[in-house]
């Protein structure tokens, strides 16, 4: 009686598939009912903050959203209470590791504990990189990185007793691939996308799930809160369109589901859109020739020349132009609190 082979096709298939059949056990027993959750959202009252806010109080999950200024956030507590959820606002800037243990200090006298933490606050300065001071890295890098990893340490102490709790980590793309005119953006990513990667690795046998989240671009109205510096009308133009058209971008609904999705079922990373998750294939794949095509983009940018390094918000740049080509952009930062916050 004759033995069938194995040959390398069919090994490649059994991998995959029982690779599948584990990622599809490893979803069911990692999924997590959000009814009654404690969701403390950094970065909570506008943009996708607030939408994520949203979609965990659609899941029955108590909200604690947290930024820097009152006036959004206050607004924010409002309309995600409307929603039935309950909802403690705690003003904080996430770069003061005081105010983040206060913070801390007070949901758990509120609710005793943290379930879920997203890290999400975020800032994004665009500009060629003559305009960009060492103080724009440092801000960025304070946001992006030493943010999420202070919340994350205050944090920890109340889930590590519990062998319990989640942390979805928002990244972006740009911590894969290093785009031009957003430097100091990139840089931070790629930090935050290894200590969350790090993270996971990590907390895995503390019964701690770790979720890396990887956004492309989103319309969440983000842009005319960005800082422009350079040719700052050219910059916010270009800037505003690729993260509003519907080809180069995804809804801020869309992104929120998916990432309650993620955090529910526990995934480790999730590249969020389908041009990011090309974009990182293909780096991944042609490192060398994605940086030459990234080269080849950024002569067609707009310059340094002649301009100065001091910034102004998106919305201080607006054109009659933009605003035809940013217009579902718009409709988004009113949705999301974007002109609440302050110039």
């Amino acid at each position: 009686m004759s033995k069938t082979r194995m040959t390398p096709a069919m090994l490649v298939g059994a991998g995959l598939g029982l690779g599948l059949v584990a990622n599809a056990y490893l979803k069911r027993r990692n999924a997590l009912s959000l009814q009654g959750r404690i969701v403390l959202i950094t970065g909570g009252s506008s943009g996708l903050g607030l939408a994520l806010g949203r979609e965990f109080a659609r899941q029955g999950a108590s909200l604690v959203i947290c930024a820097r200024e009152s006036e959004p956030l206050e607004i924010a507590r409002q309309q995600l209470s409307e929603m039935g959820a309950e909802v403690l606002a705690i003003p904080c800037d996430i770069t003061e590791r005081q105010q983040i243990q206060r913070m801390i200090d007070q949901v758990v006298e509120r609710f005793g504990h943290v379930d879920v933490l997203v890290n999400n606050a975020g800032i994004i300065t665009v500009g060629p990189m003559e305009t960009v001071t060492v103080q724009d890295y440092e801000e960025t890098m304070q946001i992006h990185f030493w943010g999420m990893v202070y919340t994350t340490l205050a944090v920890l102490p109340h889930m590590l007793p519990r062998k319990s709790g989640r942390i979805v980590n928002i990244t972006s793309i740009g911590g894969k691939v290093s785009v031009p005119h957003l430097l100091p953006y990139s840089a931070s990513k790629f930090a935050a996308v290894g200590f969350s990667e790090g993270l996971h690795a990590e907390l895995a046998k503390e019964g701690i799930i770790v979720s890396t989240i990887v956004p492309g671009l989103m319309r969440t109205g983000s842009h005319v809160n960005a800082y422009m510096k350079g040719q700052k009308v050219e910059e916010y133009t270009l800037f505003g369109m690729l993260a509003t058209l519907p080809i180069t971008s995804t809804s801020a609904e869309h992104a929120a589901r998916r990432i309650v999705q993620a955090t529910r079922l526990g995934e480790s990373e999730v590249i969020l859109t389908v041009q990011a998750q090309l974009l990182a294939r293909f780096h991944g794949l042609f490192p060398g020739l994605t940086s030459a095509v990234l080269s080849t983009i950024n002569r067609t940018l707009p310059s340094a020349e002649g301009t100065d390094i001091e910034r102004s918000m998106g919305r201080e740049e607006k054109t009659p132009l933009s605003n035809f080509l940013t217009s579902m952009g718009e409709a988004a930062a009113n949705r999301y609190n974007q002109y609440v916050r302050q110039l």
